[in-house]
């Protein structure tokens, strides 16, 4: 179990030096993506003090965490897979952060559902950078008007994530992706897996969702 600890300290460091390098002097957050593994395989980080995790169901997430949350409130938790509006109603109680908005339904839903147990939810829009019709992620053209919207109804906006597309050099995307966010004055920037996190780093991500890499390969 330990060598989860070893396999999250090695990549801290691997961007410490990385960033350093490059005279950046500012850290990403690393998501602990923990979707579909049991909760004693993740207690080993959470002894060892990281506080933020990444599931992508909501089900899944709430049997794993509820209890675990509630002993420490310290925990963050992201739900950066796809939210369905049905779901959402479970997200809201659960997660901190949503990384995958990309509608103004899903916006106008989560709005509704944090007013009823009184709770901000710090929130990421889902860009469909690289224009992929069968990935989720409002596209760049509609992105204003989502932003405009999710600002008048009063979510807590924090910035852009994006999944770019596989097995292509995320350069570009990233690099986008950086200008877009600076563009709406966003602090915040959900980019980077376990294939692309140093690249990502280097391009100004805030938050890295790191699964394998630290947990290894899922079964």
């Amino acid at each position: 179990m330990q060598n989860i600890v070893k396999n999250l300290i090695d990549i801290e460091n691997k961007i410490k030096n990385n960033l350093n390098e490059l005279n950046i002097n500012s850290y990403p957050k690393i998501i602990a993506v923990s979707k579909t593994f049991k909760i004693d395989k993740i207690l080993p980080l959470i002894d060892y003090g990281h506080i933020d995790f990444g599931e992508n169901k909501v089900q899944e997430a709430v049997e794993k965490w509820s209890e675990i949350k509630k002993k420490k409130p310290q925990l963050k938790l992201h739900m950066i897979g796809k939210l369905q509006t049905n779901k959402v109603k479970f997200a809201v109680k659960l997660f901190d952060y949503i990384h995958s908005v990309d509608s103004e339904k899903l916006a106008k839903k989560i709005l509704s559902e944090q007013k009823k147990i009184n709770k901000k939810i710090k929130i990421f829009l889902q860009v469909n950078i690289g224009d992929e019709t069968q990935k989720s992620g409002i596209s760049k053209n509609d992105l204003g008007k989502l932003v405009s919207y999710c600002k008048e109804i009063g979510l807590d906006l924090i910035g852009l994530m994006c999944i770019p597309p596989a097995d292509i050099d995320p350069i570009r995307y990233f690099d986008e992706m950086n200008k877009l966010n600076l563009n709406f004055g966003f602090t915040e920037l959900s980019m980077g897996m376990s294939s692309d996190f140093l690249i990502a780093a280097k391009y100004s991500s805030t938050y890295l969702r790191i699964g394998s890499s630290i947990f290894g390969e899922r079964s």
